[in-house]
C-alpha cells in the first residue's frame, strides 16, 4: 500500500520547516563556549510534537538544505555548507536524531514523562555527536569538549524541555484541528 502525504501534511511540514529557520537563528553567544545559546532545539521539540518521527525528520532535512544553501537560518543568522562542515556543524546534524527519537517518543503516547524521556536521549545523541565533531574539529579531548559545548546549555535545554512539553501538546492539537 502505498503511503500519501496529504496537502495538510505538506503544509504543515512546510510551517515547522520555517518555524525552525526563524527561531534557529535567534542565538546569543555566551564567553564560556564557541556554541551560542539559541532557540534552535526549542524549534525542533515543537517540531517533534506537531509531526510523526519521518515528516519531522523531513523536516529538520529541509531546514539545514536551505542552511546548507546559505539562506541563514542557522544561529547568528549564518548560513553555507562551512557552518555544517565547521566546529558546530555536528549539533546542527545531531538535530537529525534529536528531532527523530524525540518525535517517537511523543507519538508513543505513553505521556508527559516518556514525552520528556525522549527529547533527553535525543538530546543526548545530539550533544554526542556534536561533541566528537567539535572535538575533531577542534583538536581537543571528548571531556574537554564536552564542558565547553554541553554543560553551559543543560539548564537551558532543561528549561526548553519543559516550554515544549508545554506549549507542544496544545499546537500539535491546534493544528490538527485545521481543515485545509
Amino acid at each position: 500500500m502505498a503511503r500519501t502525504i496529504t496537502i495538510k501534511k505538506m503544509a504543515i511540514v512546510s510551517l515547522m520547516t520555517a518555524i525552525l529557520c526563524i527561531l534557529s537563528p535567534v542565538s546569543i553567544p555566551i564567553f564560556i563556549s564557541p556554541v551560542p545559546v539559541s532557540l534552535g532545539v526549542l524549534a525542533i521539540y515543537l517540531t517533534a510534537y506537531v509531526l510523526k518521527p519521518v515528516e519531522s525528520l523531513i523536516s529538520v532535512v529541509l531546514f539545514l538544505l536551505l542552511g546548507i544553501f546559505g539562506l541563514p537560518v542557522f544561529s547568528g543568522y549564518s548560513g553555507g555548507v562551512a557552518k555544517i562542515l565547521g566546529p558546530t556543524g555536528g549539533y546542527l546534524v545531531g538535530f537529525l536524531f534529536t528531532v527523530y527519537i524525540s518525535s517517537l517518543f511523543i507519538h508513543l503516547k505513553k505521556g508527559i514523562i516518556f514525552d520528556i524521556l525522549g527529547m533527553i536521549l535525543g538530546l543526548a545523541i545530539c550533544y554526542i555527536l556534536g561533541t566528537i565533531w567539535f572535538s575533531y574539529q577542534q583538536g581537543k579531548g571528548f571531556l574537554a569538549s564536552l564542558l565547553l559545548c554541553v554543560v553551559p546549555f543543560l539548564l537551558g535545554d532543561a528549561i526548553k524541555i519543559a516550554v515544549a512539553s508545554i506549549i507542544g501538546p496544545e499546537i500539535s492539537k491546534r493544528l490538527d484541528k485545521i481543515n485545509l
